[in-house]
């Protein structure tokens, strides 16, 4: 059984991690450009406000998200005009995020066992919720950090990341438009201690995935081009997965372009 408490913990620590990156950031920090094509610094708090009031919005009030998303002038911007609505100077917009995101932490510690939060195609566990937040909220902070010139040291909360990698193997498949495969995939990830081995799926699988457990997040997160991350995919179902290997909801993302240089 899924600790909650545990996973909320984790969602926050991932939150301040980031919020310490920011915090202190003169007004020109906020501006800066960061990978994602069009946003600067301010635009990935942006979203990830915007994402916690609509989680918050979907658990508390479905009526109300599901008529956001009908209003929506223009559904393929829905991300991006999300974002820009949240936009406001950097104390304001580093207030907004703050409470918003334990505004939400709140309501999933005391959703009851069973219930399920309406969500972009889907329908998610307060567990699930909680780690599509630390998937995303790790995810923008690897943008701010690119942006910023800083290298973040890996944890263990990207444990949470991997297995959400791993349980929306057909999901990557299925927004690319390609059949979800039937065979089984075994993924072997060796954690940021470089001792543990974090392994999903059958061990009998012929099909694998081994490789660093940063680099699967990035992949999964599409903070990377696979050609840039140190994978090893064998058989064809995982090789084609790394191809189309998607973490969140929706539609397929852009990804990154190949740089050449492996992580």
């Amino acid at each position: 059984m899924v600790d909650l408490t545990a996973l909320l913990a984790d969602m926050a620590a991932e939150s301040e991690q980031l919020d310490a990156l920011v915090a202190a950031l003169p007004p020109e920090g906020w501006a800066r450009s960061t990978p994602a094509p069009g946003w600067t610094v301010a635009h990935q708090i942006a979203h990830l406000a915007w994402t916690d009031e609509m989680a918050r919005l979907a658990a508390t009030d479905v009526e109300a998200f599901f008529a956001s998303i009908a209003a929506a002038p223009d559904p393929t911007r829905l991300v991006d005009d999300g974002a820009e609505s949240f936009l406001a100077p950097p104390a304001e917009l580093l207030t907004r995020w703050r409470d918003g995101r334990t505004a939400l932490a709140a309501i999933l510690a005391a959703m009851l066992p069973g219930e399920k939060i309406a969500w972009y195609g889907t329908r998610m566990s307060p567990a699930s919720m909680a780690t599509a937040r630390i998937m995303e909220t790790w995810a923008h902070g690897e943008d701010v950090a690119d942006a910023l010139g800083v290298t973040r040291t890996p944890t263990d909360r990207l444990r949470h990341i991997a297995h959400l990698g791993f349980r929306t193997l057909g999901h990557g498949f299925a927004a690319h438009g390609r059949p979800a495969p039937t065979a089984p995939v075994r993924l072997e990830l060796s954690a940021p201690d470089n001792t543990t081995v974090w392994e999903f799926g059958p061990a009998d699988a012929a099909d694998r995935v081994t490789g660093p457990a940063l680099d699967f997040c990035l992949l999964v997160a599409q903070r990377r081009h696979r050609a840039d991350l140190a994978l090893v995919a064998t058989g064809p179902v995982a090789d084609e997965w790394l191809d189309v290997a998607q973490a969140f909801a929706g539609p397929a993302g852009a990804g990154r372009e190949p740089t050449g240089v492996t992580g």
